[in-house]
């Protein structure tokens, strides 16, 4: 440290003690405080700030694994979303297998394996359920371009126009939100004779 740095801090340590000083009670003993008072006091206030030093760096530190861990989290959240879903899904799949051997022995009979694929359609159907995965199936209800798609138009005079009158295929939502649109066809007013 060279001799100028050394008695600016030797002057900044000097009014330190003495704003330190001027707060303490008068001791009666002249205008100088004690030499000792001041080291005691230049001690404790040199602790204290070694004490908050450390509780700042031990609060940054917990910040910054609090954001770690919500990192973490997340990822874990995004990549493994969909695990609930796929455990129950698997038990479907082991349905349709087990039915797909059955259909290839000697003695398959039709009743059976269609009681088989009814049993397993309605564990889909409640596996998609318990994920609030709800099926859209419109028909001769209002076509709903929020909600169904119109492959074709077809004439017809004995429902209303704009009516559903064949689903292609099924829509799905997923709680609110469409996730696929019905397909369908929808009437139209027949075409009148000139």
């Amino acid at each position: 440290m060279s001799e100028k740095e050394n008695s600016s801090d030797e002057g900044s340590l000097e009014e330190a003690i003495a704003e330190i000083a001027e707060d303490q009670p008068e001791t009666g003993r002249g205008d100088e405080p004690d030499h000792a008072e001041l080291t005691t006091l230049l001690g404790d206030a040199r602790g204290k700030a070694d004490e908050h030093w450390n509780q700042c760096l031990r609060l940054q530190a917990d910040i910054e694994n609090l954001h770690k861990r919500a990192e973490r989290d997340l990822a874990n959240a995004h990549k493994y979303a969909l695990e609930r879903f796929a455990a129950e899904l698997l038990p479907v799949k082991d349905s349709l297998e087990m039915g797909l051997e059955a259909f290839s022995g000697e003695d398959a009979e039709i009743r059976k394996l269609r009681e088989g694929i009814e049993l397993t359609l309605q564990m889909l159907g409640s596996a998609l359920d318990r994920f609030e995965i709800k099926e859209v199936n419109p028909q001769d209800e209002a076509f709903d371009p929020d909600y169904h798609q119109a492959m074709s138009m077809q004439p017809r005079d004995d429902v209303e126009p704009n009516t559903v009158v064949t689903v292609v295929q099924k829509g799905y939502l997923l709680h609110d939100r469409l996730i696929r649109p019905a397909m369908v066809i929808v009437s139209q007013a027949p075409a009148t004779a000139e």
